[in-house]
């Protein structure tokens, strides 16, 4: 398994060195950044260099909510959301595809939460992330 590739504590992510790690993802993850952006004004991000894990994480947040979080990988980047397990029914009932669903339903505990996570190549990728963020924002 691979890991992050932004490990510098000193080399903050800027799109240049995004760019550099990215190749072809760049543009799905601009796309990222516009939805955050556009989406709602409660709805921001920012970058973070967390010293447990050795890496920097983008953190997108609906005012103190966490919607979700992505870590930047060579040629793609991953999101993550955590939702509580009373967000099952919104997740069964919702038109993720089937391997997302699953992955919530059999996937490992935190605590009262679990993990969906997308590797994001191409835009496709993050039609998936950006239903994940709503189905989120709908069971704060």
């Amino acid at each position: 398994m691979d890991e992050p590739v932004l490990r510098d504590p000193k080399e903050y992510p800027s799109d240049d060195v995004l760019c550099l790690h990215l190749g072809r993802a760049m543009a799905s993850w601009q796309a990222l950044m516009a939805h955050i952006e556009h989406h709602d004004p409660a709805l921001s991000g920012e970058w973070r260099y967390y010293k447990d894990g050795k890496s920097w994480l983008y953190k997108a947040t609906y005012k103190k909510l966490t919607l979700c979080w992505a870590a930047v990988f060579r040629g793609r980047f991953k999101t993550t959301c955590y939702f509580p397990d009373r967000a099952e029914p919104a997740i069964t009932d919702s038109k993720l595809p089937k391997t997302y669903i699953d992955q919530y339903l059999s996937g490992h505990r935190y605590g009262k939460t679990r993990a969906i996570s997308v590797d994001v190549r191409k835009l496709a990728d993050l039609r998936v992330t950006k239903q994940i963020m709503d189905i989120r924002l709908q069971v704060k």
